[in-house]
């Protein structure tokens, strides 16, 4: 066995570990170092000097001896030393108060009589701290905030021995990041956050608050995206920063306010024809609003203001796409509802009003933008009347005569309905037929006409419509006359009423029948004493003839279908007067009056012949009226002969008469104006005489009349 080998020194730095250091022994291959406390105690084989002994407890006194061993076996143990092991490392617990403190506590240890603690940037930049007490805890401030450092602490011992130490890395929390910015993201509703990166942070959070809602983002780098944000709210942002120490105060905070939300309570309406106004509840957040207006065929226009409406002009007809935005420094509003609205159709226009008969008037106008159907109205009288098309017309029929109306074409849209500001037209209808009341005669040739007025500032026109012709009359009272209407004629009679608005139809036709024309030739013979013919042309309109001669010895009368007439029972010698009644086939009458008329005066009676000496012959006779003239013709073959007594006799002579004739003798009265009116002297009775001669110049004159002779 090698020899025993001898300790040069043994010392503790571990306080579970003693050293022992020795001189080698020749021969030996390895060594056993020993450690005892009473009666335990830990080994350990080394190979050579110096050796350690592990597994040992702090503060306590151990035994140290060696021996030296080959193969030949062990040596006797050295002679030991007496060695305490140093203090055992007090247990930190370390931890960042705040950016630039640090505190450290540890547990007491066995028989320690105090403690050593430093602390130092691991980086070696800065002064080291140290600081000896005999608490358990301790604080190191005015520190650089996120900056790491290492803590070493040990206690010693009564002795002033120091004990394990016990190295600890602790980073003070960072400090709050600065320069810190929001940019905000109108359109996708989402901030980015950003800062300067402060030392020692790990990593951030940004918190992004609103009310309760709170929304965060945590990073390593040194800027963060906060999606999610809401319209028309105000959020304080702040940064804190993190490392394994803890964090940092938050940042200040930075308001951000995002765009405000789109405009609700959207109403438009056209607060007179031709301007639009669209209106809004006020937004939050709402600096100033737009609206955006743009029509269907494509023209845009808008409008910025403060308050929450805006005015437009808009036009008839159109449909406007209607937006509100809402604005602040932070942008634009969200889309909100797109709004539509039609605008009432357009007035129809170029107005167009024929009346196409007295109660029906065709209108027309110029179709409008906008209009999907178009209603008529035409209100007057007692009534309305409507029609309702989706062309371009309306026939309005059963209007009231002599009535004004107001039309209203009115243009209507399934989107906004009825325009109601179409301006009414005036429209008068033509006057009401008249109806005429009577017909009266003023006169031979004048007709009253009379009619019931039932129109308003009307003319009135009255026609005779006959094969005569047409004769007119014109008033605006009830009644007006017909002058000059020919005799013997037939007229339809009717009434119309003229008016600034047209013409009416006609009244209800009155026939009219003239009283027959008189006859304008009438012509009187005298066919015998007694007997007259009177004959005449013919009378229009006459159908039958009544003719009368009549004096104060009588009357003598004939009714005929003829233009003539035999009147008997005339009396010789008397003025009668002649009249004519022309009637027609319903009994109209014309009395005609013609120049009076004389019969022829009486024949003289008692005609005789008496011989005179001197070959002359004496008519006489007896005069029916003494103021009666008479003259005495005689025709025979050898001559006529006359004789015309002195006024107031009743015979008259005639010389020189040839004997041995026969002459018819006629003694007939005369007038004034002739000597003989052949009218009258037919009418006396003829006498035949016969002249003889009785052997001289002087014969004897026999009357033959009647089978009878007679001689002077």
């Amino acid at each position: 066995a090698p020899d025993i080998p001898v300790i040069d020194q043994a010392y503790s730095k571990l306080s579970n570990s003693i050293t022992v250091e020795w001189r080698a022994v020749p021969g030996a291959t390895n060594y056993m170092v020993t450690a005892q406390d009473g009666d335990s105690f830990v080994e350990t084989i080394v190979k050579n000097s110096p050796g350690t002994v592990t597994g040992l407890k702090p503060a306590t006194l151990y035994r140290i001896t060696v021996r030296s061993m080959n193969s030949g076996g062990k040596s006797q143990p050295s002679p030991f030393r007496k060695v305490k092991t140093v203090l055992a490392a007090p247990m930190l617990s370390v931890r960042s108060l705040s950016c630039d403190s640090i505190a450290v506590s540890w547990k007491a240890v066995h028989t320690a009589a105090g403690f050593s603690v430093s602390l130092m940037r691991s980086d070696g930049l800065g002064r080291m701290l140290k600081q000896n007490t005999t608490n358990t805890s301790l604080i190191f401030t005015n520190l650089d905030p996120g900056a790491l450092y290492t803590i070493k602490a040990y206690a010693w011992n009564a002795n002033g021995m120091p004990g394990d130490d016990f190295t600890y890395n602790q980073r003070t929390s960072p400090n709050a990041p600065v320069d810190v910015k929001v940019a905000f993201n109108s359109g996708a509703l989402r901030a980015v956050v950003s800062w300067m990166p402060t030392e020692g942070a790990l990593t951030y959070s940004v918190t992004v608050s609103s009310g309760l809602l709170k929304l965060r983002c945590n990073t390593s780098s040194a800027s963060c995206t906060v999606p999610s944000l809401q319209c028309g709210s105000e959020y304080y942002v702040s940064v804190t920063a993190h490392n394994d120490a803890g964090s940092s105060e938050p940042t200040d905070a930075v308001s951000l306010k995002t765009i405000p939300c789109a405009p609700v309570n959207i109403s438009i309406e056209e607060d007179e024809p031709g301007h639009l106004l669209v209106s809004w509840s006020n937004v939050t957040l709402g600096h100033y609003y737009v609206v955006f207006v743009k029509s269907d065929d494509g023209l845009e226009v808008h409008c910025n203001t403060s308050s929450t409406q805006c005015h437009f002009q808009s036009d008839c007809g159109f449909t406007y796409f209607i937006s509100v935005f809402a604005y602040n420094k932070a942008g634009q509003s969200p889309l909100g509802d797109v709004f539509n609205y039609t605008t009432a159709p357009c007035c129809p226009s170029d107005f167009r009003a024929v009346f196409t008969s007295g109660d029906t008037v065709r209108v027309t106008w110029a179709p409008v933008r906008g209009a999907d159907l178009y209603e008529t109205r035409a209100a007057g009288g007692s009534g309305v009347v409507l029609c309702r098309d989706t062309a371009t017309a309306c026939t309005l029929s059963a209007l009231q005569c002599s009535t004004a109306y107001n039309i209203t074409v009115s243009s209507f849209s399934e989107a906004r309905g009825t325009n109601t500001s179409c301006v009414p037209q005036y429209v008068a209808t033509a006057p009401c037929s008249p109806e005429i009341k009577n017909i009266s005669k003023e006169g031979l040739s004048i007709i009253s006409v009379q009619w019931q007025p039932n129109n308003e500032e009307a003319t009135y026109v009255v026609t005779a419509r006959g094969e005569a012709g047409l004769w007119h009359c014109t008033s605006t009272r009830n009644s007006c006359t017909l002058m000059d209407l020919p005799c013997g004629s037939a007229f339809s009679v009717s009434a119309i009423a003229r008016s600034p608005a047209g013409q009416s139809f006609p009244s209800y036709s009155i026939p009219l029948e003239t009283a027959p024309c008189c006859p304008n030739d009438l012509t009187l013979t005298q066919v015998t004493q007694s007997v007259t013919n009177i004959s005449w042309s013919v009378g229009k309109g006459a159908q039958t003839y009544v003719t009368t001669l009549e004096s104060p010895k009588g009357q003598a009368k004939c009714h005929t279908l003829q233009t003539y007439c035999l009147l008997g029972c005339i009396t010789c010698g008397t003025n009668y007067t002649v009249s004519l009644r022309a009637i027609s086939e319903t009994g109209l009458t014309s009395s005609c009056t013609y120049q009076g008329y004389s019969s022829s005066a009486c024949c003289p009676s008692g005609v005789k012949l008496y011989r005179l000496s001197n070959n002359g012959i004496r008519v006489f006779w007896r005069a029916s009226d003494e103021t009666i003239n008479y003259k005495a013709d005689l025709h025979g073959s050898k001559g006529n002969f006359s004789c015309t007594p002195s006024s107031g006799l009743s015979h008259c002579d005639i010389t020189k008469i040839p004997c041995g004739d026969v002459y018819t003798v006629v003694v007939a009265p005369v007038t004034d104006k002739g000597p003989k009116l052949t009218l009258f002297s037919s009418f006396c009775p003829k006498k035949i005489y016969s002249v003889t001669c009785s052997g001289s110049s002087v014969g004897m004159v026999i009357y033959r009349g009647k089978s009878n002779a007679k001689h002077i």
